[in-house]
């Protein structure tokens, strides 16, 4: 449960406000604060979504890090003060004497005087890590997908795909000329690596070609003589 005198929505408003105008407001840790002495200073240097949480990010006197807080965790309220109960004004007018000393009471103190102040309290306490923000992107989960070519210049050609470290296809026959249009489909480097086994396998195959068409003829004069 939040201590009396911790930051409520108005007060969160307030130091939105302070940070819009360029500055950095100073609030105090409360005893619910965790790994931080309650009473230390910090200054608030931004806010994020209220939804995460600890939302509030603040420089604590005599330190660099900037951490994250809930409005339980801090208060405007300077250590040894309480908020001025609210109501309609005192009948009776305070004195000069009086409003000089609440002006004196109330004069902000410096980042140099905070900071001179609460060195023995960054010593003894211990920091608290900045905790990540939550992502809220949704994880997609992609599988992996691999696609295999393997052929050669006698002209077959096959297919492997694996889809989630599973085979889906295995030796799927294609042909020349299919593989020849996902080349050039996907990229101008592989059409040309693929066009150049495509090439010699067209040689080879017109060469087989010619061989067996010399052996043809010479089978085909070989049986005129020998019906002559």
């Amino acid at each position: 449960m939040a201590q009396p005198g911790s930051l409520s929505d108005e007060d969160v408003e307030h130091l939105r406000d302070e940070l819009v105008r360029g500055r950095e407001p100073t609030v105090w840790f409360t005893a619910d604060a965790v790994g931080v002495e309650a009473g230390r200073s910090a200054r608030v240097v931004g806010l994020n979504d209220p939804v995460e949480g600890d939302f509030i990010q603040v420089r604590p006197a005599g330190s660099h890090d900037e951490l994250s807080f809930s409005p339980g965790e801090l208060t405007l309220e300077r250590p040894g003060r309480k908020r001025s109960p609210a109501g309609p004004p005192a009948v009776s007018r305070p004195s000069m004497e009086q409003r000089m000393s609440e002006i004196e009471n109330t004069t902000t103190e410096t980042p140099e005087e905070v900071a001179a102040g609460d060195t023995a309290a960054v010593e003894e306490a211990p920091v608290k890590k900045p905790r990540p923000a939550a992502s809220t992107a949704k994880k997609t989960r992609v599988a992996d997908v691999v696609i295999t070519i393997s052929g050669s210049i006698d002209g077959d050609w096959t297919v492997d795909v694996v889809a989630a470290k599973k085979k889906a296809l295995r030796a799927l026959p294609v042909t020349p000329a299919v593989v020849g249009q996902a080349a050039k489909a996907l990229h101008p480097e592989v059409a040309e690596s693929i066009e150049s086994i495509l090439e010699q396998a067209r040689e080879q195959q017109t060469a087989k070609v010619e061989q067996l068409r010399a052996e043809l003829e010479a089978a085909q004069k070989a049986l005129e003589e020998l019906a002559g």
